[in-house]
C-alpha cells in the first residue's frame, strides 16, 4: 500500500469558505501520469497539483483538472507555493517548476504573488463580437472592444465589458457548447470582466488599486457551463490585456470574483513599468488527509 498525504486549500480566499478550492499532494514520487489524472477527478475541484523534486526550482509542479493537465494556471501556483514553504522551511521566496516555465513566488502580508511564466501573446478571436456576446447571454453593445485570446502561460479569451453591471448579467448558453472558441489546449472558456470606472483606460496609481470585477466560464468535458470562482491565469492575462491595449504603467487592480457563486475572491494584479505582469492573493488550509494505493 502506498500512502500519498495531501492537503485542501482555498486560495485567492478572504474567509474560510472564499476563494478557490484546491488539492495539493505533498510527496507524488511513485505516481504515474494516470494516477496523477484519476486523483484529480477523484477530488473533481479545479485544480489538483503534485509536488515533486526539481534541478531546476525549489520544487517541480503538476497540475491537474479532472480532465487534463495544465502548464500553468495560477490558483494551483499560489496553493502548491504556501504548501512547499510549510514542507521545506519557511520562506518568503521560493520557485516553482512547471510545464509552462518557472514561476516565481514572494510571500508579504500574508499575500503570496507569482510572475507570469511568459512574455505576453495574443490572437484575434476567431468568432466576431456578436457571435461572442450571444454565447454569454449579452448584447454586442455590452462589449467594451473585441474578444482577444491572451496568453502569459494559459491562453484564455479575454472578454471586456463596459460595466460592472454586464459582466453580473452574464448567462451563458448551455444548449450552444460546440459554438465557444477552442484554446490551444482544447479547452472553451471565456474571462469576462469590466473596470470601476467607464474609462478603462483611466490612469491607474500603483499605490491605489483599482476595481475590476471578473468571472470565468468554461464549458464542461461532461457537458454543460461551470464557472471558477477564482483564475489566477487569466488574471495574469488580464495584465496582458492591459499591456495589449497600450493602457498606461504602472498600473494596479483588485480583482473581484466568484460572488455569484458564493464562493468570494480577491486577486491582486499588478503590471510594472517594465510590463512584468503579478498576481497575488491570500491561502487559507481548511483540511489534509491521507490517500492510500494499491
Amino acid at each position: 500500500m502506498r500512502n500519498y498525504p495531501y492537503r485542501i486549500l482555498n486560495v485567492f480566499a478572504e474567509s474560510d469558505f472564499g476563494g478557490n478550492p484546491l488539492c495539493v499532494f505533498e510527496h507524488a514520487e511513485g505516481l504515474s501520469d494516470a494516477e496523477m489524472q484519476a486523483l484529480a477527478l477523484q477530488f473533481n475541484l479545479s485544480g489538483t497539483t503534485f509536488i515533486l523534486s526539481s534541478g531546476k526550482a525549489t520544487a517541480r509542479m503538476r497540475i491537474f483538472t479532472p480532465g487534463t493537465e495544465m502548464a500553468f494556471a495560477g490558483h494551483p501556483s499560489i496553493g502548491t507555493a504556501h504548501v512547499v514553504s510549510a514542507l521545506f522551511g519557511a520562506s518568503d521566496a521560493l520557485t516553482l517548476e512547471c510545464k509552462a516555465g518557472i514561476v516565481s513566488l514572494n510571500l508579504h502580508d500574508q499575500v503570496w504573488t507569482f510572475a507570469a511564466p511568459q512574455a505576453v501573446r495574443t490572437r484575434p478571436c476567431e468568432s466576431s463580437p456578436a457571435e461572442i456576446a450571444h454565447l454569454l447571454g449579452l448584447h454586442e453593445d455590452d462589449l467594451l472592444s473585441a474578444p482577444l485570446w491572451v496568453n502569459t502561460g494559459s491562453d484564455q479569451l479575454l472578454v471586456a465589458l463596459k460595466t460592472l453591471g454586464a459582466v453580473r448579467s452574464a448567462r451563458p448558453d448551455a444548449a450552444l457548447p460546440g459554438a465557444w472558441p477552442v484554446s490551444s489546449l482544447g479547452r472553451r472558456t471565456a474571462y469576462v470582466f469590466a473596470f470601476d470606472a467607464a474609462d478603462a483606460g483611466a490612469d491607474a496609481d500603483a499605490a491605489c488599486r483599482q476595481l475590476v470585477t471578473a468571472r470565468y466560464f468554461f464549458v464542461r468535458p461532461e457537458g454543460g457551463i461551470g464557472e471558477d470562482p477564482a483564475t489566477g491565469s487569466a488574471c495574469a492575462n488580464l495584465g496582458g490585456w492591459w499591456l495589449a491595449a497600450g493602457r498606461d504603467l504602472p498600473a494596479s487592480f483588485v480583482v473581484e470574483q466568484g460572488t455569484q457563486m458564493r464562493r468570494p475572491s480577491q486577486l491582486y494584479l499588478d503590471v510594472a513599468g517594465d510590463t512584468t505582469i503579478r498576481v497575488g492573493g491570500k491561502v487559507i488550509e481548511i483540511g489534509r488527509g491521507m490517500i492510500q494505493i494499491r
